[in-house]
């Protein structure tokens, strides 16, 4: 509280300066630092993506700091102001944090706040031994002392902690766990906030696939999961139509009479499939009592496919889909106040490096060399941006900006049963 004493001011003047000048000091005092998680959900002016930024078809090839700030300024001037990473144990994470602190020192209007990954495994992940039922305790540890570190050295930044990356989904056979796993670490999270020993304002949650949020399989409710409704301070749902497209017979189905239409009538189901399953979840949230807020924490569209939504199967992939997708989830999300953490800002090609071609390395709104998707060049001005590419070379759009040789590469979305 600040205390002035008016018997020993001259002049309403002086009053009124010196109030003034208060105000100034208490609104330059309002820095990021004070920038809460509950201010930056569910607030359209903080729109989020997904950021990796590997350039090459390995991991162990990490981005140079002077690269992330290429990409993180592209970013920032495309309007994005949150980014999500999805684990701390390589040096990347820390660089990208180094990153945004110098851009904010050399820019004090540029701002970017980011969802800190924590990456949770089972014991022998990833490995011929995999025992879903125990963890990976040494390596969850050290990734969970690793993550308060960086959130001490960074609290300006950090606002909110996704413990576990699908981790509690089944089909990531690699290295899922049980909900009781997520929960143990999501409670050490909320203890240190507890005791101040990181700010009580971050938000703490998981970020998986709806059906292990219980919107879908039953097989996935059971007490611990409802404690881990119970410990989060928001859920982060992912849902994925475009996955949805090969192994879903809901999608895609109906027969139209407007063959012009038909993909636009296909993507806005695609949509309406993502919002029924965000809608599944909240209500199984709310069957337990339960009132937090629900944000998409991954959501997106392949362009490029050779396997299952590829010409010989789905037909799923393509710019112009993924266009449709992206303008519609974000439309929603925007009317509804949710926040939605596109997947993803770049491709990248490490993830399926086997297979160029696979879509899970061409799931960006920018391509490898930075040049601009349709879902981008769509929305943005982008001859308005001087701005370099990854390359060095002056930003740029797929296709050379040609709409009509772009949609010639458009195909009707097909129905493929899985198994056949």
């Amino acid at each position: 509280m600040i205390i002035i004493n008016t018997n020993r001011i001259g002049s309403c003047k002086h009053v009124f300066l010196i109030v003034c000048s208060i105000f100034l000091l208490l609104s330059c005092e309002k820095t990021s630092s004070t920038v809460k998680a509950s201010d930056l959900l569910g607030n359209g002016a903080y729109p989020a993506i997904c950021y990796s930024g590997y350039r090459t078809d390995s991991r162990a090839v990490e981005p140079s700091i002077e690269e992330i700030k290429s990409d993180l300024i592209l970013l920032h001037e495309l309007g994005y102001r949150i980014i999500r990473t999805y684990n701390v144990h390589f040096e990347h994470t820390a660089n990208i944090l180094d990153a945004i602190t110098d851009l904010k020192q050399n820019d004090s209007d540029f701002e970017m706040f980011v969802m800190l990954g924590v990456w949770i495994n089972c014991k022998g992940a990833f490995s011929d031994n995999i025992d879903h039922s125990q963890e990976d305790y040494k390596g969850n540890l050290k990734e969970a002392r690793t993550t308060f570190n960086l959130i001490k050295q960074y609290p300006e930044i950090v606002k909110i902690i996704a413990v576990g990356n699908e981790a509690m989904v089944h089909w990531q056979t690699d290295y899922f766990v049980g909900p009781q796993v997520i929960l143990s670490w999501v409670n050490y999270f909320q203890e240190l906030k507890k005791t101040n020993q990181i700010p009580q304002d971050i938000w703490v949650t998981s970020s998986d696939n709806f059906a292990s949020w219980g919107g879908g399989d039953t097989s996935y409710h059971n007490d611990y999961l409802v404690q881990l409704y119970h410990a989060v301070d928001y859920i982060s749902m992912h849902t994925y139509p475009f996955h949805d497209t090969y192994y879903s017979q809901i999608l895609w189905s109906k027969g139209y009479d407007n063959i012009a239409n038909k993909v636009d009538n296909q993507m806005q189901d695609a949509v309406n499939y993502a919002i029924t399953q965000y809608n599944a979840v909240k209500a199984y949230m709310l069957s337990l009592g339960i009132e937090k807020p629900i944000h998409i924490g991954e959501t997106g569209w392949a362009t490029v496919s050779s396997d299952f939504y590829g010409d010989l199967g789905t037909c799923a992939a393509d710019e112009y889909k993924q266009q449709a997708y992206f303008i519609g989830i974000n439309d929603w999300a925007k009317a509804n106040d949710i926040s939605v953490f596109f997947f993803e800002a770049f491709d990248e090609a490490w993830k399926d490096f086997n297979n160029p071609t696979g879509s899970e390395n061409h799931f960006g709104l920018f391509t490898l060399q930075g040049q601009a998707k349709y879902a981008v060049w769509s929305q943005y001005n982008l001859d308005a941006l001087f701005l370099n590419s990854r390359h060095g070379k002056p930003l740029n759009k797929t296709y050379n900006g040609d709409i009509d040789s772009l949609k010639s590469n458009v195909r009707d979305g097909k129905i493929f049963k899985y198994g056949i």
